[in-house]
């Protein structure tokens, strides 16, 4: 594929694990469940990183909750409710967090 309507010419296409991504806000921290047949996941998006160091920093909090995940798409998904372990991990690695959700 050379153009594509959402992305334009494809061959000026940066290479997106060099690309940051543009948030805006601080790092948000969510447990979810929907679409995983009620198992609860910890999320963790927004993060001004790109895809080589989100994918990093996934495999920090993964090894310090002690659980398994994934990073994909710009967010980290962790089994499991480790909101308070990846907040305080976050915080002292200096990014600005939040807790999303309720």
């Amino acid at each position: 594929m050379v153009w594509s309507s959402s992305d334009g010419d494809l061959r000026k296409a940066r290479d997106p694990k060099t690309v940051k991504r543009q948030t805006s806000g601080p790092v948000k921290v969510r447990r979810e469940i929907a679409g995983r047949k009620g198992k609860g996941v910890t999320t963790v998006f927004n993060l001004p990183l790109n895809d080589l160091e989100i994918r990093d920093l996934a495999a920090k909090l993964k090894k310090r909750c002690g659980v398994g995940g994934s990073a994909k798409d710009g967010v980290i998904e962790l089994q499991g409710d480790h909101r308070d372990t990846v907040i305080a991990a976050l915080e002292a690695d200096g990014y600005d967090v939040v807790r999303a959700g309720g």
